[in-house]
C-alpha cells in the first residue's frame, strides 16, 4: 500500500458542523488531506462540496477505487480520472462546482484521455444537461451508484458517455470499508442512514438522495471498533436524520407490525451500543429533526460521559406559519418543549442550529418570531442562510420565492449579528472551568499550540508541552473568543 494524498474541498459549511468536526483550519478552503489508496499506475483527483454526508460518501468511492488500481494525486493536472462530488442544497455551490468543470475542461481539452465525472447530488439533479446538452462530464454517477463506477469507467475508456443515477431503497455501502481521507487519524464519519423521508418543501435532498433507510447496526458497530482499535478516539454518527434510525431485519419502517416496531433497534439503543464499546471513544451525531428526537436519546446521551453533550437541532424557522409552509413537522411550541427536554436531562448541552432567512412569503412577523426564538433559545452556535429555491423541491412547485433579495439579506444579517452576540455570551461561560479536551491536532495559528473540542463541541487551544493528537487533556480556560477556549493543561 501506498500512503497518497486527496484532495477534498469544503465549499460551504453545510449541515451540521464539518468544520468544528474536521479541523479548525478547514474553514470552506482547499485541503490536501492523506489517505491510503492502494498502489496503482492510475491516479485520481477526487474534490467534494457541500455537507459531512458527501465527505463520507467520497471515502466511500476511494475504497471502491482504491480497489481498482487508482492511486491519489493532489494536483490534477497529473490526474487521469477527476471526480467532482457535489452538492444541490444551495445554488451557491452548484455554481462553484460549474466553475471548477470549466477549468478541468480546459486541460482536457490539451489531454483528451482525462475523464471527469460528477458524482452526488447535482448529478441525480442535472444527468442530462450535464452530459446532453452542456457535455462537459464523461461520467454521472448518483449517490447510490457508488459500486458501479468501476465499470462506468471502463465505459468512458471504451469511447462512450455513462451514468448511473438510479436511486435504491436498499444501498447502504455498508460492506465497503471507507478508506479515511481526514488527515487527523483522531475523528472519522459513520454513516448510519442514507436518503430521507420528511419532504421539507425547501429542500432536494429526499429527490437527490431518496427515500430513508437504515443501515445494519452490527455493520457500524463493527466499523466504530474497528477505527477505535485503529487509534481513533471519536466517531460522529451521520444521517439525514439520525433520530429515525430504525432496524428491523432491514424491513422498511411502514411494512412493519406494530410489535415489530416496539422490539426495533432505534437511535438511541444504536448510541449505547456504540458508547460501550470504550470509554475513551467519543460519540457524536448528525443530524436530527426536532420532531423525531425522542427523550430515550437524550437519557442514553446524559447516561454515557463518552456521548457528547452536543446537539445540532435545526430549527429552520421561529414561526409556525412559516414551519408549517416548510412542511417541518414540528410547530414553534414543538420545538421549544424538545430544548426544554435537553436542558432538563442534559444541562450543559451546547445547542445549534439551521436558520433560513427569506422563505417563501416569509412576513416581517415570522421573521420577527425567529428572532425572538433565537432570543430564548441562544443557541451556541447556528449556520444561516438567505433562501435559495431549487428546482424540483416541494417549495418550487408550491409557492413563489416572493421575498426580495436585498429583504433576504437584510434579515440574514440580523440573525447573524444576534447570534454572534449569542455565541459570544456562550463561550465566555466557559471561562474559569476545566474542560476535557480530545486533541485533534497542531493549531491553525501557532505551532506551539494544540487544539481539540470539548463535549459541547467548542474548539478548545492551549500550549503543546509535549501532548499529542489522540491524547484526552483537561484545560483550564483563562481566556476566551467569541468561537474559541483558551487555556492551559491541568
Amino acid at each position: 500500500m501506498s500512503h497518497d494524498s486527496v484532495l477534498i474541498i469544503f465549499a460551504s459549511p453545510m449541515d451540521i458542523f464539518e468544520n468544528k468536526v474536521l479541523d479548525e483550519s478547514r474553514q470552506g478552503e482547499a485541503l490536501v488531506l492523506d489517505a491510503t489508496l492502494g498502489v496503482g499506475n492510475k491516479k485520481l483527483f477526487l474534490e467534494s462540496y457541500g455537507c459531512a454526508m458527501n465527505f463520507s460518501d467520497s471515502e466511500i468511492v476511494a475504497s471502491i477505487l482504491a480497489g481498482k488500481g487508482y492511486s491519489s494525486t493532489s494536483d490534477y493536472n497529473e490526474a487521469d480520472l477527476i471526480l467532482i462530488n457535489t452538492c444541490s442544497v444551495r445554488e451557491g455551490a452548484e455554481q462553484r462546482v460549474r466553475g471548477r468543470l470549466k477549468t478541468f475542461n480546459a486541460l482536457k481539452r490539451k489531454n483528451p484521455k482525462l475523464m471527469i465525472g460528477v458524482l452526488g447530488c447535482m448529478a441525480e439533479r442535472l444527468k442530462s444537461q450535464f452530459l446532453e446538452q452542456e457535455k462537459i462530464v464523461d461520467l454521472v454517477v448518483g449517490p447510490d451508484a457508488y459500486r458501479d463506477l468501476p465499470s462506468l469507467i471502463e465505459s468512458v475508456e471504451g469511447g462512450l458517455k455513462s451514468v448511473n443515477v438510479l436511486l435504491s431503497l436498499e444501498e447502504t455501502y455498508a460492506d465497503i470499508s471507507p478508506v479515511r481521507l481526514d488527515s487527523n487519524g483522531v475523528t472519522a464519519f459513520i454513516s448510519i442512514t442514507r436518503g430521507c423521508d420528511n419532504m421539507c418543501s425547501f429542500c432536494v435532498v429526499p429527490f437527490t438522495r431518496g427515500r430513508e433507510r437504515s443501515r445494519n447496526p452490527e455493520s457500524i458497530i463493527a466499523e466504530a471498533k474497528d477505527l477505535f482499535e485503529r487509534g481513533y478516539r471519536e466517531v460522529t454518527l451521520l444521517g439525514q436524520n439520525v433520530d429515525s434510525y430504525l432496524w428491523a431485519e432491514g424491513k422498511p419502517k411502514k411494512e412493519l407490525s406494530g410489535e415489530e416496531l416496539r422490539s426495533a433497534f432505534t437511535f438511541a439503543n444504536l448510541l449505547e451500543a456504540t458508547a460501550k464499546i470504550s470509554s475513551d471513544l467519543r460519540v457524536r451525531f448528525s443530524t436530527s429533526n426536532p420532531q423525531d428526537m425522542t427523550d430515550d436519546v437524550l437519557h442514553a446521551i446524559a447516561k454515557y460521559e463518552n456521548i457528547c453533550n452536543y446537539i445540532h437541532l435545526p430549527v429552520q424557522s421561529g414561526s409556525s406559519s412559516m414551519l408549517e409552509r416548510m412542511n417541518r413537522g414540528y410547530s414553534r411550541e414543538k420545538y421549544l418543549e424538545r430544548i426544554a427536554a435537553i436542558r432538563r436531562i442534559i444541562p450543559d448541552a451546547g445547542i445549534s442550529t439551521d436558520i433560513i432567512t427569506g422563505f417563501c412569503g416569509e412576513t416581517e412577523e415570522e421573521h420577527r418570531d425567529t428572532i425572538s426564538l433565537l432570543k430564548q433559545v441562544q443557541f451556541d452556535f447556528a449556520y444561516m442562510f438567505a433562501y435559495s429555491e431549487r428546482p424540483g423541491t416541494l417549495a418550487h412547485k408550491k409557492y413563489k420565492d416572493d421575498v426580495p433579495e436585498a429583504v433576504k439579506k437584510n434579515r440574514l444579517q440580523e440573525v447573524i449579528a444576534l447570534q454572534q452576540e449569542h455565541s459570544a455570551e456562550r463561550t465566555k461561560k466557559g471561562l474559569g472551568k476545566v474542560h476535557r479536551v480530545l486533541i485533534e491536532g497542531v493549531s491553525k495559528k501557532s505551532n506551539d499550540r494544540l487544539y481539540g473540542r470539548n463535549s459541547q463541541n467548542t474548539v478548545v487551544v492551549f500550549p503543546k508541552g509535549n501532548h499529542i493528537k489522540g491524547e484526552y487533556v483537561n484545560v483550564l480556560v483563562n481566556e476566551v473568543t467569541p468561537a474559541t477556549l483558551l487555556g492551559d493543561v491541568v
